[in-house]
Order: C-alpha cells, then sequence, then structure tokens
C-alpha cells in the first residue's frame, strides 16, 4: 500500500512538468504558425531611434543575452552553487532581472514576427541561410520554453529537478537565439548604427 501511494504521488507530480512542456510546446507551434502566415509589415513596429529595426532588435537582443547569463549567475550563487553567500537582495534583483528580459523578449520577438515573419527559402530574391532558419525555429521554442519555466517557478508540485531543466532550457534557447542573430550580426557588420 506504501508503495501504490508513493508512485501515485510521483506520478501526480509528474504530471506537473509534462502538462508544462506540452503546453510550452503548443505556444512555440503556435507562434511559428503565426509568423509562417503572417504578412511581414513595417507597420506597428519602432526602432528605438536605430537605422532600422533589424538594427534594433540587435541591441535589444545582446541586452537580453548579458540579462540571460546574470540570471544564470544569479540562480547559482541563489542556490549555493558559488561556493558565497548569496545577498538578501539577490532574489528580488534575479525576478526584477528576469522579468525585463521576458519583457525585452516579448517586445523583440513581436517586432521579429511581425516585421519579418517566418522566412524559409528564398525571399525577394534572397535565400534564407539555415542560421535565419534555425533562429526562427528556436525563437519560437524561445517562448514555449517561458511557459514551462513560469510554470516551474510557480508549482508546488513539480519535482526538484524540473526548475534547473525549465531554467536551463530557456537560457539554452535564448543564447542561440541571441547568437544566431544579434551575435551573427556584430560578428559581421559590428554594432548597429543609430
Amino acid at each position: 500500500m506504501a508503495d501504490t501511494t508513493a508512485r501515485q504521488g510521483a506520478q501526480k507530480s509528474l504530471a506537473v512538468p509534462l502538462v508544462a512542456f506540452a503546453a510550452g510546446a503548443v505556444v512555440a507551434l503556435l507562434v511559428g504558425v503565426f509568423s509562417k502566415v503572417h504578412d511581414p509589415t513595417l507597420d506597428g513596429t519602432t526602432t528605438l531611434g536605430f537605422k532600422d529595426v533589424r538594427d534594433m532588435k540587435v541591441a535589444v537582443s545582446t541586452v537580453i543575452g548579458a540579462l540571460a547569463v546574470g540570471q544564470v549567475v544569479g540562480a547559482l550563487w541563489l542556490y549555493g552553487k558559488l561556493g558565497i553567500r548569496a545577498p538578501s537582495w539577490l532574489g528580488m534583483a534575479h525576478r526584477a532581472s528576469g522579468a525585463v528580459a521576458l519583457l525585452l523578449a516579448v517586445f523583440v520577438g513581436y517586432h521579429c514576427i511581425w516585421a519579418f515573419g517566418f522566412q524559409t527559402g528564398t525571399v525577394h530574391g534572397y535565400e534564407v541561410p539555415l542560421r535565419g532558419v534555425v533562429h526562427e525555429v528556436l525563437a519560437c521554442g524561445v517562448f514555449g520554453a517561458v511557459v514551462v519555466k513560469v510554470v516551474a517557478v510557480r508549482s508546488k508540485r513539480a519535482p526538484g529537478w524540473f526548475l534547473p531543466v525549465a531554467g536551463g532550457l530557456l537560457f539554452a534557447l535564448l543564447i542561440v537565439v541571441v547568437l544566431t542573430s544579434a551575435g551573427w550580426y556584430l560578428g559581421e557588420l559590428g554594432w548597429p548604427s543609430r
């Protein structure tokens, strides 16, 4: 009887990450489908004073990448993995910088989807590179991973491994998305002009 109760408790808690990953996959798929069927336009976009939308996205994405690295360092520090006692303000700073990174990612994602859409093959005589397609697919995955991470942070019934896995997944996707866009741009063209 005790073995049955333990298995039911494990199944119950495993349902949280399973549902979260399923919901995240649906969100990523929906973002991708909308990006593909949407007719890209510059209407409703901003450059924040940069030359164009692409340059603005590079600058803001670089900030997102730096915030993502800060999130990992903060999480490691909070969980005692750096061997240094975390200051009392770190938890609040970690949550605040995570919220800023999320808001900036939504801002950049909106501009990416709205202005460029999901491009494959040849667009306006330009062959979309594999780097671009990988960027687009993983960028959709970022928004699915955000759903997973939010569930992991908020759930009291999830197994202990779920939060670090959700955070690691979101971090990895964000970094690859930033590297396949802003990282590539900075390496090829340098810092965008204003």
